[in-house]
Protein backbone atom coordinates (compact mmCIF):
# COMPACT_ATOMS: atom_id res chain seq x y z
CA UNK A 1 0.00 0.00 0.00
CA UNK A 2 1.23 3.53 -0.67
CA UNK A 3 2.41 5.85 2.07
CA UNK A 4 -0.58 8.10 1.30
CA UNK A 5 -3.18 5.49 2.18
CA UNK A 6 -1.41 4.54 5.40
CA UNK A 7 -0.93 8.04 6.80
CA UNK A 8 -4.14 9.83 5.92
CA UNK A 9 -6.94 8.21 7.94
CA UNK A 10 -10.18 10.09 8.69
CA UNK A 11 -9.83 12.48 11.62
CA UNK A 12 -12.27 13.47 14.36
CA UNK A 13 -12.39 16.99 15.81
CA UNK A 14 -14.65 18.07 18.66
CA UNK A 15 -15.48 21.69 19.35
CA UNK A 16 -18.25 22.41 21.81
CA UNK A 17 -21.42 20.56 20.82
CA UNK A 18 -20.15 19.84 17.29
CA UNK A 19 -18.05 16.94 16.06
CA UNK A 20 -16.41 16.96 12.63
CA UNK A 21 -15.10 13.89 10.82
CA UNK A 22 -12.87 14.74 7.88
CA UNK A 23 -11.58 12.59 5.02
CA UNK A 24 -7.99 13.46 4.10
CA UNK A 25 -6.98 11.34 1.10
CA UNK A 26 -7.51 14.13 -1.42
CA UNK A 27 -4.87 12.80 -3.82
CA UNK A 28 -7.17 9.83 -4.39
CA UNK A 29 -10.42 11.82 -4.24
CA UNK A 30 -10.86 10.69 -0.63
CA UNK A 31 -11.50 7.08 -1.52
CA UNK A 32 -12.34 4.87 1.47
CA UNK A 33 -9.87 2.10 2.29
CA UNK A 34 -10.59 -0.90 4.55
CA UNK A 35 -8.57 0.74 7.33
CA UNK A 36 -10.69 3.87 7.00
CA UNK A 37 -13.82 1.85 7.71
CA UNK A 38 -12.29 0.70 10.99
CA UNK A 39 -11.35 4.27 11.92
CA UNK A 40 -14.73 5.68 10.93
CA UNK A 41 -16.55 3.10 13.05
CA UNK A 42 -14.35 4.09 16.00
CA UNK A 43 -15.18 7.76 15.43
CA UNK A 44 -18.91 6.97 15.29
CA UNK A 45 -18.65 5.16 18.63
CA UNK A 46 -16.79 8.13 20.13
CA UNK A 47 -19.51 10.53 19.00
CA UNK A 48 -22.30 8.33 20.34
CA UNK A 49 -20.55 7.96 23.71
CA UNK A 50 -20.22 11.73 24.24
CA UNK A 51 -23.51 13.15 25.59
CA UNK A 52 -22.35 16.74 25.13
CA UNK A 53 -22.33 16.39 21.33
CA UNK A 54 -25.44 17.43 19.42
CA UNK A 55 -24.38 17.44 15.76
CA UNK A 56 -21.86 15.67 13.52
CA UNK A 57 -20.47 17.10 10.28
CA UNK A 58 -18.67 14.90 7.74
CA UNK A 59 -16.33 16.87 5.51
CA UNK A 60 -13.45 16.14 3.12
CA UNK A 61 -10.24 17.72 1.93
CA UNK A 62 -9.54 18.68 -1.67
CA UNK A 63 -11.85 19.29 -4.61
CA UNK A 64 -13.95 16.08 -4.32
CA UNK A 65 -15.98 14.78 -1.41
CA UNK A 66 -15.25 11.10 -2.01
CA UNK A 67 -14.75 8.53 -4.74
CA UNK A 68 -16.37 5.88 -2.56
CA UNK A 69 -14.94 2.54 -1.54
CA UNK A 70 -11.59 1.53 -3.02
CA UNK A 71 -12.38 -1.81 -4.63
CA UNK A 72 -8.69 -2.72 -4.73
CA UNK A 73 -8.20 -1.96 -1.07
CA UNK A 74 -8.77 -5.51 0.10
CA UNK A 75 -5.91 -6.77 -2.05
CA UNK A 76 -3.57 -3.94 -1.05
CA UNK A 77 -4.09 -4.07 2.72
CA UNK A 78 -5.01 -7.61 3.65
CA UNK A 79 -4.46 -7.05 7.38
CA UNK A 80 -7.00 -4.22 7.55
CA UNK A 81 -9.33 -6.03 5.17
CA UNK A 82 -9.43 -9.02 7.50
CA UNK A 83 -10.57 -6.81 10.39
CA UNK A 84 -12.75 -4.27 8.61
CA UNK A 85 -16.55 -4.52 8.50
CA UNK A 86 -18.16 -4.17 5.10
CA UNK A 87 -18.70 -0.73 3.60
CA UNK A 88 -22.47 -1.30 3.88
CA UNK A 89 -22.14 -1.98 7.62
CA UNK A 90 -20.24 1.29 8.03
CA UNK A 91 -22.92 3.23 6.17
CA UNK A 92 -25.69 1.64 8.27
CA UNK A 93 -23.77 2.53 11.42
CA UNK A 94 -23.48 6.14 10.26
CA UNK A 95 -27.24 6.30 9.73
CA UNK A 96 -27.83 5.06 13.28
CA UNK A 97 -25.68 7.73 14.97
CA UNK A 98 -27.56 9.36 17.82
CA UNK A 99 -27.08 12.99 16.80
CA UNK A 100 -28.15 14.74 13.57
CA UNK A 101 -25.58 14.48 10.80
CA UNK A 102 -24.56 16.80 7.95
CA UNK A 103 -22.46 15.97 4.89
CA UNK A 104 -20.51 18.94 3.55
CA UNK A 105 -20.30 18.25 -0.18
CA UNK A 106 -17.74 20.62 -1.68
CA UNK A 107 -17.31 18.59 -4.87
CA UNK A 108 -17.81 15.28 -6.62
CA UNK A 109 -19.62 12.40 -4.91
CA UNK A 110 -19.12 9.01 -6.53
CA UNK A 111 -19.82 5.32 -6.00
CA UNK A 112 -20.38 4.18 -2.45
CA UNK A 113 -19.94 7.70 -1.11
CA UNK A 114 -23.25 8.61 -2.77
CA UNK A 115 -24.96 6.26 -0.32
CA UNK A 116 -22.76 7.38 2.57
CA UNK A 117 -23.85 10.97 1.98
CA UNK A 118 -27.47 9.96 1.38
CA UNK A 119 -27.46 8.37 4.82
CA UNK A 120 -26.76 11.72 6.45
CA UNK A 121 -29.71 13.71 7.76
CA UNK A 122 -28.68 16.75 5.71
CA UNK A 123 -26.53 17.19 2.59
CA UNK A 124 -25.23 20.66 1.79
CA UNK A 125 -23.82 20.83 -1.75
CA UNK A 126 -22.46 23.47 -4.08
CA UNK A 127 -23.18 24.67 -7.58
CA UNK A 128 -20.78 23.04 -10.01
CA UNK A 129 -20.58 19.71 -8.12
CA UNK A 130 -21.54 16.38 -9.66
CA UNK A 131 -22.68 12.98 -8.47
CA UNK A 132 -22.96 9.64 -10.16
CA UNK A 133 -23.31 5.99 -9.31
CA UNK A 134 -21.09 3.94 -11.70
CA UNK A 135 -22.14 0.46 -10.51
CA UNK A 136 -23.72 -0.61 -13.81
CA UNK A 137 -20.75 0.73 -15.78
CA UNK A 138 -18.33 -1.27 -13.59
CA UNK A 139 -20.38 -4.46 -13.44
CA UNK A 140 -21.00 -4.08 -9.69
CA UNK A 141 -24.31 -5.18 -8.16
CA UNK A 142 -24.97 -2.76 -5.33
CA UNK A 143 -25.69 -4.00 -1.79
CA UNK A 144 -29.33 -4.34 -0.61
CA UNK A 145 -29.23 -1.61 2.05
CA UNK A 146 -28.09 1.01 -0.43
CA UNK A 147 -30.71 0.03 -2.98
CA UNK A 148 -33.46 0.24 -0.35
CA UNK A 149 -32.17 3.61 0.85
CA UNK A 150 -32.16 5.12 -2.64
CA UNK A 151 -35.74 3.99 -3.22
CA UNK A 152 -37.02 5.13 0.19
CA UNK A 153 -35.23 8.51 0.06
CA UNK A 154 -35.44 9.40 -3.64
CA UNK A 155 -38.21 7.23 -5.12
CA UNK A 156 -38.14 4.19 -7.37
CA UNK A 157 -37.91 6.02 -10.70
CA UNK A 158 -35.01 8.20 -9.57
CA UNK A 159 -33.20 5.20 -8.08
CA UNK A 160 -33.50 3.37 -11.41
CA UNK A 161 -32.27 6.42 -13.28
CA UNK A 162 -29.17 6.69 -11.10
CA UNK A 163 -28.30 3.01 -10.78
CA UNK A 164 -29.13 1.71 -14.24
CA UNK A 165 -27.76 4.54 -16.41
CA UNK A 166 -24.76 5.81 -14.39
CA UNK A 167 -25.92 9.31 -15.36
CA UNK A 168 -23.99 12.23 -13.89
CA UNK A 169 -26.14 14.84 -12.19
CA UNK A 170 -25.21 18.41 -11.25
CA UNK A 171 -26.07 20.34 -8.13
CA UNK A 172 -29.32 21.89 -9.34
CA UNK A 173 -30.73 18.51 -10.41
CA UNK A 174 -29.55 16.89 -7.18
CA UNK A 175 -31.49 19.50 -5.25
CA UNK A 176 -34.58 18.97 -7.40
CA UNK A 177 -34.66 15.19 -6.87
CA UNK A 178 -34.07 15.56 -3.14
CA UNK A 179 -30.54 14.21 -2.98
CA UNK A 180 -29.31 17.56 -1.69
CA UNK A 181 -31.16 19.28 1.12
CA UNK A 182 -29.32 22.58 0.52
CA UNK A 183 -27.50 24.03 -2.50
CA UNK A 184 -25.23 27.07 -2.19
CA UNK A 185 -22.42 28.80 -4.04
CA UNK A 186 -18.97 27.32 -3.22
CA UNK A 187 -17.90 30.39 -1.26
CA UNK A 188 -21.04 30.13 0.90
CA UNK A 189 -20.60 26.46 1.79
CA UNK A 190 -18.90 26.80 5.16
CA UNK A 191 -21.32 29.46 6.35
CA UNK A 192 -24.27 27.28 5.32
CA UNK A 193 -22.88 24.21 7.09
CA UNK A 194 -21.95 26.18 10.19
CA UNK A 195 -25.38 27.81 10.33
CA UNK A 196 -27.20 24.50 9.97
CA UNK A 197 -24.96 22.85 12.57
CA UNK A 198 -25.60 25.70 15.01
CA UNK A 199 -29.36 25.44 14.44
CA UNK A 200 -29.37 21.69 15.10
CA UNK A 201 -27.15 22.03 18.16
CA UNK A 202 -29.52 24.61 19.64
CA UNK A 203 -32.56 22.31 19.50
CA UNK A 204 -33.81 20.15 22.37
CA UNK A 205 -31.50 17.10 22.19
CA UNK A 206 -33.91 14.50 23.55
CA UNK A 207 -36.63 15.45 21.06
CA UNK A 208 -34.26 15.80 18.09
CA UNK A 209 -32.47 12.52 18.68
CA UNK A 210 -35.67 10.62 19.43
CA UNK A 211 -37.45 11.93 16.34
CA UNK A 212 -34.42 11.23 14.16
CA UNK A 213 -34.53 7.59 15.22
CA UNK A 214 -38.27 7.35 14.58
CA UNK A 215 -38.07 9.04 11.18
CA UNK A 216 -35.29 6.71 10.06
CA UNK A 217 -37.35 3.73 11.19
CA UNK A 218 -40.34 5.05 9.24
CA UNK A 219 -38.11 5.52 6.19
CA UNK A 220 -37.18 1.85 6.40
CA UNK A 221 -40.80 0.78 7.01
CA UNK A 222 -40.17 -0.55 10.52
CA UNK A 223 -41.24 2.02 13.12
CA UNK A 224 -40.95 0.70 16.69
CA UNK A 225 -44.15 2.33 17.99
CA UNK A 226 -43.75 1.39 21.68
CA UNK A 227 -40.17 2.70 21.72
CA UNK A 228 -41.26 5.90 19.97
CA UNK A 229 -44.04 6.41 22.49
CA UNK A 230 -41.61 5.81 25.35
CA UNK A 231 -39.24 8.45 24.00
CA UNK A 232 -42.13 10.89 23.59
CA UNK A 233 -43.15 10.28 27.20
CA UNK A 234 -39.59 10.82 28.41
CA UNK A 235 -39.47 14.15 26.55
CA UNK A 236 -42.78 15.20 28.09
CA UNK A 237 -41.31 14.62 31.56
CA UNK A 238 -37.90 16.17 30.85
CA UNK A 239 -36.24 19.43 31.78
CA UNK A 240 -35.97 20.16 28.05
CA UNK A 241 -39.69 20.70 27.59
CA UNK A 242 -39.84 22.87 30.69
CA UNK A 243 -37.06 25.06 29.31
CA UNK A 244 -38.63 25.15 25.86
CA UNK A 245 -42.01 26.27 27.18
CA UNK A 246 -40.46 28.78 29.55
CA UNK A 247 -38.37 30.30 26.77
CA UNK A 248 -41.44 30.52 24.54
CA UNK A 249 -43.36 32.41 27.25
CA UNK A 250 -40.40 34.71 27.88
CA UNK A 251 -39.86 35.28 24.14
CA UNK A 252 -36.20 34.22 24.22
CA UNK A 253 -34.09 31.46 22.72
CA UNK A 254 -34.13 28.27 24.81
CA UNK A 255 -30.94 26.97 26.38
CA UNK A 256 -31.06 23.20 26.69
CA UNK A 257 -28.66 21.52 29.11
CA UNK A 258 -28.65 18.26 27.21
CA UNK A 259 -29.04 14.66 28.08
Amino acid sequence: MTEDTRLDPPSLEIEGARATIRLHRSRHRNRVEPGDIIRLMEHFDTVDANPSLRVLVVAASGPAFSAGFHLGGFAEDRAAAARAPGFDAMVDRFEAIRVPTICRLQGGVYGGSTDFALTADFRVGVTGMEMFMPAARLGVHYYPGGLRRYVSRLGLNTAKRLFLTAEKLGGEELLRIGYLTHLVAPDALDAAVDGLAATLAAMAPMAVQGMKQALNEIGHGRLDVPACEARAKACKESADIQEGLKAFREKRAPVFKGM
